[in-house]
């Protein structure tokens, strides 16, 4: 790919060779791959006090035509919404449908996955939520942060992941299922890509934000919105900061920069969470420290160590649960999951977006985004700064 330094398909595709057929896991190994464990998988559960509610959205953008298919029409999308609910009884969500398990990952095994959020449940009554948009890496769906969004729903946050249509294979109603277009690119501009989803990203708040919403009976605070994303989906978050004024806040996990800052930069609060970046820094590979002095406002870079491109993802503990192939080297692995157990990986990803969202969103500021904690020795504070916080009108 076109200027690409760290790409989501490296490590799905070590995630894909845990879960296809045993001939293929053969091929990387120089003995049989042991057996998958017999337990059903299970999305670690949220964190929070509230039960969780999850409705599937189909999105067209009917101004826009596809830009990866144009053959395709208006560009469409599909979107989770999790949300607090009233009860925890019901039907629980399908993490992947067996044909969508099967165009990722080889076979139909994340259609087993049980999660934690009840299908079209009711709202919970109250007071409007804050809301955070969530955009997936390149080639991922947007399962891969079901894990997360279940936890910030779980806290009290509205919480909506989109599919970019061609960039990973995505499953409309009907069980229409599209190829990912751009996986099969030789070439493939990252520019452009981040700005794609800048636009995807700002026509899914054009509908949080009108009268329709997005669940019926769902309240959602439109002046305290949030955006996240891995890997190019966090590039893309901070560029949708730049351009929107509806975003209050945007976090990057570990996510590289294909495009410019905004003339002025960006004074929105941004929190850049890495892996394995500190030995990078200055050098060819490292395209946030261009990028840091044009983040003018709040900001935070944080470091896991150990930690690989995947740490923030579901794809993590999902290795572990469905088992990698015996043989593959050390290196190929610790790129893309590194060498935090997955259940502390699941844990300090949890916690750090959490804590940022808390702060300029709600204006809850714990001490975790004020220096090095003993409850996360993996994270490392790289650079930090205090700029004017934007958040909500909150002054911190």
């Amino acid at each position: 790919m076109k200027n690409s330094v760290r790409v989501s398909g490296v490590a799905a595709a070590l995630l894909t060779a845990a879960l296809v057929a045993p001939q293929a896991a053969a091929v990387a190994a120089p003995k049989p791959a042991g057996p998958a464990k017999a337990a059903a998988a299970e999305v670690p559960a949220p964190s929070g006090k509230l039960p969780v509610g999850e409705k599937v959205l189909r999105l067209v953008d009917s101004a826009r035509t596809d830009p990866w298919k144009p053959s395709a029409g208006p560009r469409e999308l599909m979107v989770s919404v999790w949300y607090p609910a009233r009860s925890a009884s019901g039907a629980k969500a399908p993490y992947v449908s067996a044909a969508l398990s099967q165009e990722l990952y080889g076979n139909d095994k994340l259609s087993t996955v049980r999660t934690h959020a009840v299908v079209d449940a009711a709202p919970a009554q109250g007071r409007a939520r804050p809301v955070v948009v969530l955009s997936p890496g390149l080639g991922q769906s947007r399962s891969s942060l079901t894990g997360l969004a279940e936890d910030l729903a779980s806290r009290g946050y509205v919480v909506a992941a989109l599919d970019h249509t061609y960039e990973a294979a995505v499953e409309f109603p009907g069980g229409r299922v599209e190829k990912c277009e751009l996986c099969v690119r030789e070439d493939v501009d990252n520019g452009a890509v981040v700005r794609n989803r800048a636009k995807d990203i700002r026509f899914l708040l054009d509908r949080i934000t009108t009268g329709d919403g997005l669940v019926a009976g769902l309240k959602a605070d439109t002046s305290r919105i949030g955006v996240a994303g891995h890997s190019i989906g966090g590039a893309s978050a901070v560029e949708v900061a730049g351009q929107d004024a509806r975003v209050a806040a945007a976090a990057d996990m570990d996510g590289d920069f294909f495009t410019e800052q905004p003339a002025g930069g960006i004074k929105k609060p941004v929190m850049l969470l890495g892996a394995a970046r500190a030995g990078e820094l200055g050098g060819e590979r490292d395209t946030w420290s261009p990028a840091w002095k044009n983040l003018t406002g709040w900001k935070r870079w944080l470091d896991v160590g150990k930690g690989g491109h995947m740490t923030f993802t579901d794809n993590q503990w999902l290795a572990d649960a469905f088992g990698l192939p015996e043989g593959l080297p050390p290196d190929a692995y610790e790129g893309g999951f590194g060498t935090v157990k997955s259940a502390r990986a699941n844990a300090l990803t949890r916690a750090y977006v959490a804590a940022f969202f808390d702060r300029q969103l709600t204006g809850a500021a714990g001490p975790l985004l004020d220096g090095p904690s003993a409850d996360f020795p993996e994270v490392a504070f790289l650079k930090q700064g205090n700029g004017m916080e934007q958040g909500n009108g909150i002054k911190k």
